[in-house]
């Protein structure tokens, strides 16, 4: 198909299925893009927006030569508040493509999650009242696409016919518990954004604080093959003489 992408990376680690059968349909080569750090968590839970963009940084590192002068299509399973893809984006950016194109493997979501996932409140949702195109200037990609969820949906019920409904509240606000209702909702965001400023105004501090501690690498600066493995705290750790 004469769509333009030279090449798909997945945003590790839970978008990799999607983004192999997404190379494997458009007959582009898939590659891996990223190099995800272990032993940083989910970033989309974490409190305050300071904290989530430097976690992301400390997350992933890009590949540079699978980016350099080409039309790239990452693939991630989500979007939320859209602070993880804008970051990401930035990266990829930083390593010197033509173009960058964003796929969802979930449609948007537009609604909280109250059956046990912390999912933000409503305004906090990029889809919130954002047209995709809004989206993808706010998340700085050149198009956006998400999935549809009829298309999910009957993807599932193709494998599994005897499947005939699913909780899809976050993207269709049709929740499978009745008592759950516009009123509902709304005391649920009030108690949240009264909690909020006890539990993130601490967090954003030193979030801030951290983020002066490690500055970003110059994006001239030539670290090789992968961004940014060379910060004072890991040479720090390299060397054991400020032990002594």
């Amino acid at each position: 198909p004469d769509h333009g992408i030279d090449v798909v990376v997945p945003i590790p680690d839970t978008s990799r299925a999607s983004a192999l059968q997404c190379a494997y349909t458009l007959g582009c080569p898939f590659r891996e893009g990223f190099i995800k750090n272990r032993y940083i968590a989910r970033t989309f839970i974490m409190p305050g927006q300071a904290s989530r963009r430097k976690n992301v940084r400390l997350k992933l590192n890009t590949i540079k030569n699978e980016f350099k002068g080409k039309n790239v299509l990452l693939v991630d399973d989500s979007i939320v508040r859209g602070t993880t893809s804008k970051e990401i984006v930035a990266m990829a950016r930083d390593a010197g493509p033509n173009k960058i194109f964003f796929c969802s493997a979930a449609p948007p979501i537009l609604y909280p999650n109250v059956y046990g996932i912390d999912i933000p409140t409503r305004t906090e949702l990029i889809a919130h009242e954002r047209t995709t195109e809004e989206i993808a200037r706010h998340i700085g990609v050149d198009w956006l696409v998400y999935q549809d969820l009829e298309d999910l949906e009957e993807s599932i019920r193709s494998v599994n016919p005897e499947m005939d409904g699913f909780d899809s509240s976050c993207f269709s606000g049709s929740y499978v518990t009745p008592d759950v209702d516009a009123a509902f909702l709304n005391a649920l965001e009030a108690s949240k954004t009264q909690e909020r400023p006890k539990l993130s105004g601490k967090t954003q501090a030193n979030g801030a604080a951290a983020a002066e501690e490690t500055p970003r690498q110059d994006a001239g600066q030539d670290a090789g093959e992968c961004e940014a493995l060379h910060n004072p705290k890991r040479a720090r750790i390299e060397d054991p003489t400020h032990l002594a």
